[in-house]
């Protein structure tokens, strides 16, 4: 009986002192996730299996569900059950930003990692393409301005749109709305195309929420949505004589022997032209890290530090073989620097 009066005092003497009696063994720390673009999903896949060998470590979990789906995961919970980082392949609407401060993710840092561009494609055998973004659109909007409104789009082959493009019939596979190579695709081409023409662009003036569900509108007769894997869509161009893609432009580093590249206003999918602006459908590319996972978890803080290293997203880093095109030097440091800081960015204009 005094044995287990002792035992008991010194559990309880334990307990006073904020300690715990011996027990099971300390859970271990939950990995780190990562989800969401599938532009972005390559990049953060090698980062994630360098910080693995070199860390020793689990490798962080990295999905590919699109720019928006990932989002709406990453924003659902500030708990293990939703990711610690979100991949863009375009910014964070304010929408999304509301969703995760009613849903308690507050401080998010926000990390541009790099630029890609939004590449058309063709199988390499198929016809050469120089397309204007108005003649994109004119291929692509479900309508299009006839006389004092608007008519269903009848174009059925590049040629009907512009007598000087090929003769095949316009058939394009591309990734969902969830996606934000779809979103940047729309932003870049679409809207860009249908300011081209003078019905258009007055709606823009007048009503910028009318036009945006214009130029928004893709027609389901010609666009094929393919889904978030991109390796998927240049796999159909080959099976798929005449057919475009639309996909970012490391598929298509990736695949040169397979498929070709439209130029977009004279200007070619290369890595200079997208990182100086030239080529029309350049954008930026994003992580986005919850504050709190980054101060919970040392795999975060691992995970996001190399992914901003020189030796991975620098100039000749090891994500530019893969595909990524750097940020310039300035531009670099600035995303270093913040990362370090742990700086919460503000709430987006729109």
């Amino acid at each position: 009986m005094t044995k287990i009066w002792l035992c008991a005092a010194a559990a309880l003497a334990l307990a006073a002192c904020g300690q715990k009696p011996e027990g099971p063994a300390k859970t271990a720390e939950v990995g780190v996730w990562a989800a969401g673009s599938s532009t972005v999903f390559p990049f953060a896949t090698r980062v994630a299996e360098n910080v693995a060998r070199t860390t020793g470590g689990p490798t962080p979990k990295v999905e590919s569900l699109g720019t928006g789906g990932g989002f709406k995961i990453f924003c659902s919970s500030g708990g293990a059950d939703a990711p610690d980082i979100a991949n863009a392949s375009r910014p964070m609407k304010l929408s999304e930003w509301e969703q995760c401060q009613r849903a308690g993710v507050g401080d998010i840092v926000e990390i541009k990692i790099g630029f890609d561009g939004i590449v058309i494609a063709n199988d390499k055998t198929g016809a050469v393409y120089d397309l204007s973004r108005e003649q994109i659109f004119r291929a692509l909007a479900a309508e299009l301005p006839a006389g004092a409104g608007f008519a269903k789009n009848g174009a059925k082959a590049w040629k009907d749109v512009d007598a000087s493009l090929p003769g095949e019939a316009i058939q394009v596979y591309g990734p969902p709305p969830t996606s934000g190579t779809r979103d940047a695709f729309v932003e870049l081409a679409m809207e860009a195309g249908a300011r081209k023409l003078p019905a258009l662009e007055a709606l823009h003036g007048s009503d910028e929420k009318a036009f945006k569900a214009r130029a928004h509108s893709i027609r389901q007769d010609a666009w094929i949505d393919a889904g978030e894997n991109d390796n998927a869509i240049v796999q159909t161009l080959t099976k798929t004589p005449g057919a475009l893609g639309v996909f970012g432009y490391s598929f298509l580093e990736e695949n040169m022997d397979q498929v070709k590249a439209a130029k977009v206003e004279g200007v070619a999918p290369t890595l200079a032209a997208i990182s100086d602006g030239s080529y029309p459908l350049s954008r930026s590319l994003f992580i986005y890290v919850k504050k709190s996972s980054l101060e919970a978890k040392p795999g975060v803080r691992a995970f996001v530090d190399a992914f901003v290293s020189d030796a991975a997203s620098g100039k000749n880093g090891y994500l530019q073989s893969r595909g990524l095109i750097p940020l310039p030097a300035e531009q670099h440091a600035a995303q270093k620097a913040a990362a370090a800081a742990l700086t919460p960015m503000t709430a987006p204009t729109s």
